[in-house]
């Protein structure tokens, strides 16, 4: 730790205008202060450092030998402060100009294109050069992993609940859907599926650690406590492949509405009613850091995510 002696950096640059300029009085006028407050600053900075800094006398003020001696030492010291201000502008600048987004393969395909028009439209309105965003599409898990190493600056998930370690905020909120293809007997069913039967029934089901298959888990383990779970008929990386492996009749899955709505309509699959299930869950935009989303394109895209509420 610093002893308690060790002046503030404004002091120096007081101090540096000082043996600068060779007066107060030219000193103040370069630092735009007056010269009774720049006299006062340089006395506070002297009891602090326990030592006279200033000789005051008729014909005006000079820099007393050990004055000299503390403002080269200090001149060190602004010149390191200077080289760190430039280092964090730059930091500040290189990440306004470009932002790494990780998000899940349903926030990224269905969501991410219009926030990130909504984004690039509101700082052309205000004046301010487009940030270029790295979209990087993978699971849930995968997406706060890649957070968590900083690897993205801002993270988008799916799930039951937030990844442990990060912050998060709730942007939007979706649905999933039990979906079959247009044979399936389910179509011509009237009653809705229960959650005890279909958690007794094969399913299309994505990988492990994404978002869609554990918040399809964790709503049937709360609907149907103890009844033994099938297992999946084909687990598959991805809601496309999950999707065409439906249509290609190899049984029924939940996806995002997002993901079947235009199937839906075309007829190609059919959603199937179910009693007695939640299946609406949260989008979580996640980030390291304090509780407030880092100043910058980090929030803007919150921020924007959260005012359209992207999928309801």
């Amino acid at each position: 730790m610093l002893s308690p002696h060790v002046p503030e950096l404004a002091g120096l640059q007081m101090l540096a205008a000082v043996a600068r300029t060779g007066s107060l009085r030219l000193a103040a006028a370069e630092l735009g202060v007056s010269q009774q407050a720049l006299s006062q600053r340089v006395r506070a900075m002297e009891a602090r450092v326990g030592i006279a800094l200033l000789s005051r006398g008729p014909r005006g003020s000079h820099l007393t030998a050990d004055g000299r001696l503390v403002e080269q030492w200090g001149s060190r010291v602004l010149d390191a402060a200077a080289e760190l201000d430039a280092g964090i502008t730059a930091l500040r600048t290189d990440r306004a100009g470009h932002l790494k987004v990780a998000a899940s393969l349903t926030v990224a395909g269905h969501l991410m294109p219009r926030w990130m028009i909504a984004l690039r439209d509101q700082q052309r309105l205000t004046g301010r050069a487009a940030t270029s965003v790295e979209l990087t599409a993978t699971n849930s898990v995968a997406v706060a992993e890649s957070v968590e190493r900083g690897e993205a600056d801002l993270g988008f998930v799916e799930g039951p609940r937030a990844p442990r370690g990060l912050r998060s905020r709730t942007v939007a909120r979706d649905e999933l859907l039990l979906v079959v293809a247009a044979g399936h007997p389910w179509v011509r069913r009237r009653s809705p599926v229960t959650a005890a039967e279909l958690a007794a029934t094969p399913l299309v089901t994505r990988e492990p650690g994404s978002g869609t298959r554990e918040a399809l888990d964790a709503a049937l383990t709360a609907a149907a406590p103890g009844t033994p779970r099938a297992e999946p008929v084909l687990e598959l990386t991805g809601t496309a492949s999950v999707k065409s492996a439906i249509l290609a009749g190899a049984g029924p899955g939940a996806l995002s509405s997002l993901a079947v709505a235009d199937d839906i309509t075309l007829g190609r699959l059919h959603a199937v009613s179910v009693t007695g299930l939640d299946l609406i869950r949260d989008l979580r935009a996640v980030w390291t850091g304090g509780a407030t989303p880092p100043p910058g394109p980090v929030r803007d895209l919150i921020a924007l995510a959260a005012r359209t509420r992207g999928a309801a």
